[in-house]
């Protein structure tokens, strides 16, 4: 798991694998533990395209997220051409991270040294996140993302209106509930779908 924390401009891997519940539950120094921040309805926490992460964190550890900016809406909310798919997360970054060619050109080279590593059409496999240590490159494609995230937001966030600000909240938090109900279903043409009515 992968979280970077806007204050210190820190990214943080979470060892899921190794640590399952202990990271979530282990409290910190002011006593706070992960759980209780992801549960936080009142500290803002950026995914983008929450529902499966929301779904592996519930149906895995019972974490019912809360306090969700989904970037995916943002990015829906402020575009202004026809608005019946979603973008992934590539596309929003190709098209509207503020970032500097070199560090676009070095965001391309980290995701394909990743995806050679864990996506089987590229000679990967999964099982490569779960050896222990990490492979530097995955550490840095799992990390780069996140990295990226604060910037995507404020740039949806500078371009959209206070109705659409609510709008994307309350659809975030809708996400999360269907994301835990028993008949949820994370992979098909329907999750590339626009939320009704957008």
């Amino acid at each position: 798991m992968q979280v970077y924390h806007l204050p210190t401009k820190c990214t943080y891997l979470i060892d899921v694998y190794t640590l399952r519940d202990e990271c979530f539950s282990t409290p910190g120094k002011n006593g706070r533990s992960l759980r209780g921040i992801l549960e936080c309805e009142g500290i803002p926490k950026v995914f983008f395209d929450v529902r499966n992460d929301s779904d592996a964190l519930y149906g895995n550890y019972q974490i019912k997220l809360a306090g969700i900016h989904d970037l995916q809406l943002m990015e829906l909310a402020t575009r202004s051409f026809p608005k019946r798919c979603v973008n992934g997360l590539s596309k929003c970054i190709e098209r509207d991270a503020p970032l500097p060619i070199h560090e676009r050109s070095e965001w391309v080279m980290t995701k394909e040294g990743g995806l050679q590593l864990f996506a089987p059409e590229r000679g990967g496999r999964y099982e490569v996140f779960n050896e222990r240590p990490l492979p530097d490159a995955i550490k840095f494609y799992c990390a780069q993302d996140v990295q990226i995230l604060p910037r995507l937001w404020a740039y949806y966030d500078g371009k959209m209106g206070q109705r659409w600000r609510e709008k994307m909240i309350a659809e975030s938090q809708a996400r999360v509930q269907s994301s835990q109900s028993a008949t949820y279903n994370g992979k098909g043409r329907h999750m590339a779908l626009a939320p009704t009515g957008w």
